[in-house]
């Protein structure tokens, strides 16, 4: 099997191109401005802002499947646009593709959100994933759009800003709820997706809903670490403007899938 993986250099990206390799997959990953640095992984060079580079690279490559992780959160050229460009190519080539979405497409509302339940953004970021699930959509129907929430692991931008904010330094958020998955978890399922022919959206993240601040607390007893120094705040506080709770009901995904989505509270078991 050969797969591209499109943003081979991010935190969900160089896990689904180790994954890949140690099934023996032929990976190829792509990277901007960082490195993969994945043993046994080919390394190519794309901006996904640029249309022709993407068909030429996928072109060359002819993967049997795409795995597009690549996002900026203020960039709705990278976030939206690309995401387009990735899935028009991989069209050209008769690829499998695998788009990761987002939780941030939804407004945010105490009812969990089912698998094809449609994008309602309240903020650019959120409205960029959603751009970017409706042009994949209409290119190719076939390709599955992975909706995720927070990925955590060690390394991962989540739990950085956590530490951070138990040292003194950052705050975390009271009011938002979203459930946090495994970056091997994730990964995994991602590859199981890869050879299946499930189509559409399909909500892939852990079992519990928890605020950054519950995930900063949760760490902090994990590690043995002090709280005293944890300040906590709000979206509203900080004058932003993005959805609150985001609970995903993974029935279908656990039903689907044969990894197993762990809850946040099982991660950080002491």
């Amino acid at each position: 099997m050969r797969v591209l993986v499109v943003g081979g250099s991010g935190f969900l990206g160089r896990e689904v191109c180790r994954r890949g390799v140690g099934a023996g997959w032929s990976v190829i990953g792509t990277c901007h401005c960082g490195a993969v640095r994945v043993p046994g992984v080919a390394v190519r060079r794309l901006d996904v802002t640029d249309r022709l580079a993407v068909r030429t690279l996928v072109a060359q490559v002819r993967p049997e499947v795409v795995v597009n992780t690549s996002y900026r959160y203020d960039d709705w050229t990278v976030t939206a646009d690309g995401a387009a460009y990735v899935a028009r190519a991989a069209a050209e080539v008769g690829a499998r593709l695998v788009h990761i979405s987002s939780d941030a497409l939804h407004a945010g509302r105490s009812e969990p959100y089912a698998d094809d339940d449609p994008p309602t953004p309240i903020f650019p970021y959120g409205a960029a994933k959603a751009a970017a699930e409706t042009a994949v959509r209409a290119i190719d129907p076939g390709a599955v759009l992975v909706r995720t929430s927070l990925i955590v692991g060690e390394g991962s931008p989540q739990i950085r800003l956590c530490r951070e904010a138990l040292a003194g330094r950052g705050a975390l958020f009271t009011e938002e709820l979203r459930c946090p998955v495994d970056v091997t978890d994730l990964a995994a399922a991602v590859l199981e997706l890869a050879t299946s022919d499930y189509a559409g959206p399909l909500n892939v993240a852990g079992p519990d809903p928890v605020s950054r601040a519950e995930l900063g607390r949760l760490l902090a007893h994990r590690d043995g670490l002090d709280t005293g120094a944890l300040t906590t705040t709000t979206a509203a506080e900080r004058g932003l403007v993005r959805p609150a709770e985001i609970r995903l009901d993974t029935t279908r995904a656990t039903t689907l899938l044969h990894t197993r989505l762990r809850g946040i509270t099982e991660l950080l078991a002491r």
